[in-house]
């Protein structure tokens, strides 16, 4: 009976006993939040305090251990950012603050801007550890070969930065105001993102010492032939032609010369003799053959299809290549409208100034050839258009044969009232209008006009092919 009472004693001062820690404990719990010490701000140099999330800690909106502190970014995503290869994704120390634990939290937020809060940086103020590392976000690159002559290709697209985006918090875009895309620049530093391994070139404009900055360098200068990378180009100035480099390429018409042209080559250790290799190019990096086609005089074309290949064919440096040509000629349009009708449905609109039998303009009508279709009009001077040729141009000038071509003007009636016309080519009338016609002659397409509802289209028109 002793024993018992004892073991019920014993039992009764173990519950007892539990009780009294698990008050405690939740005493203990309810007063577990650490306290922050005042806010300091960093003052080191900006760049030095570029750094990295670790994947260790999350970033809070407070110290983390501080009470009401909220989560920014989990740990799950400051992993995610530690691996990132972009340099958004770096982060700028900018204060700190210590608890009374000894704790030590950064004051950081992203290069981008999406992510600022605080992270756990190790138990030494002044030494970044933990949730954070010290980051390198650019690293030196090799200096071009060449460092003066560059040109911004677009100075309304190809922006110079005070650092290369992202590498350093705001960075941002220099004032180019004044710059044009002659404006020559030099560059005097070069760097490549840790991140992503693009390359930037630090640049001055010749022109105005204030537009200076860093722009994206695509691969970066090589040699002569690196005309255009990134946002930079260089006028490379042609290399005199000599027997080693170069070949000349005589255009004939009937065994009679009607012009020339000399490609000079910028490929390494060749010598006259040499074939010449499809992948050469010269200083505006044209193959060739690329240049004997661009080449052909004004008036002429290639006499068949194939006939440059043919006369490239073999090419050797020093040497000379023949290209037959025959006289070339473009034909224009003439559009014009052979019937209007002022109606809409059954019922006829009175409009000011309605339109009238005769010649149109671009200004009547939107309508548009694509490069395609516009060499539907060249051809041998005097050789007669084909009836397959034709009825491809018609195609082309009808447009959309259902819906017609829309009106580029606006008519009102006497209430304002908006309206414009439709034009419907007659094709059977373009095939018979021009069966006789030859390459340089103007072509005829004749229209039908209807007057619709609503305002005329704001599409521009290409001009180049109407007579």
């Amino acid at each position: 009976m002793q024993s018992s009472l004892k073991k019920s004693l014993y039992l009764g001062l173990a519950a007892l006993s539990f009780v009294s820690v698990a008050a405690v404990s939740t005493t203990a719990s309810a007063k577990s939040y650490a306290t922050a010490g005042a806010y300091s701000a960093l003052k080191s140099d900006a760049t030095t305090r570029n750094v990295e999330a670790t994947g260790t800690n999350a970033l809070y909106t407070k110290p983390g251990t501080v009470k009401g502190a909220k989560v920014v970014a989990s740990k799950a995503t400051m992993a995610t950012l530690a691996s990132s290869k972009k340099s958004a994704d770096y982060f700028r120390a900018y204060g700190v603050k210590t608890t009374n634990r000894g704790s030590v939290y950064y004051r950081v937020v992203s290069m981008n801007g999406k992510y600022r809060g605080y992270i756990y940086g190790g138990k030494v103020k002044g030494t970044i550890d933990a949730g954070i590392k010290e980051a390198q976000t650019t690293k030196e690159a090799t200096m071009p070969t060449r460092t003066a002559g560059f040109h911004i290709k677009d100075v309304k697209k190809n922006s110079l930065w005070t650092a290369p985006q992202h590498t350093t918090y705001k960075a941002h875009k220099v004032n180019m105001y004044g710059a044009t895309k002659d404006d020559t620049f030099t560059v005097s530093k070069a760097e490549t993102k840790t991140k992503e391994g693009s390359l930037y070139y630090y640049v001055t404009s010749d022109k105005n010492s204030d537009v200076a900055g860093w722009i994206f360098a695509g691969e970066g200068y090589k040699d002569a032939s690196s005309t255009d990378f990134g946002g930079l180009s260089i006028n490379e100035e042609e290399p005199a032609a000599t027997a080693d480099n170069s070949v000349k390429i005589v255009y004939r018409e009937a065994g009679k010369q009607v012009g020339d042209a000399t490609w000079i080559s910028i490929a390494k250790d060749i010598k006259a003799g040499q074939a010449v290799v499809p992948t050469q190019t010269n200083t505006a990096k044209a193959s060739l053959g690329t240049f004997a086609t661009s080449k052909v005089p004004s008036g002429y074309k290639a006499k068949v299809d194939g006939t440059v290949a043919d006369a490239i064919k073999g090419a050797t440096y020093g040497n000379t290549v023949y290209v037959d040509v025959v006289a070339a000629a473009t034909s224009k349009v003439e559009m014009k409208v052979e019937d209007v009708a002022n109606t809409v449905g059954s019922s006829t609109v009175a409009i000011t100034n309605p339109l009238q039998n005769g010649k149109l303009t671009s200004a009547d009508l939107s309508i548009n050839l694509d490069a395609t279709k516009l060499g539907l009009l060249d051809g041998d001077k005097g050789t007669k258009f084909s009836e397959a040729n034709l009825t491809s141009l018609a195609s082309a000038l009808a447009v959309d044969s259902s819906k017609g071509i829309q009106g580029s003007k606006t008519y009102r009636d006497a209430t304002g009232k908006q309206y414009h016309y439709v034009f419907k080519l007659n094709s059977v009338h373009f095939a018979s209008d021009n069966r006789n016609k030859v390459y340089g002659d103007n072509l005829v397409a004749s229209y039908t006009a209807t007057l619709a509802e609503g305002v005329g289209s704001v599409t521009n028109t290409d001009t180049s092919w109407f007579a």
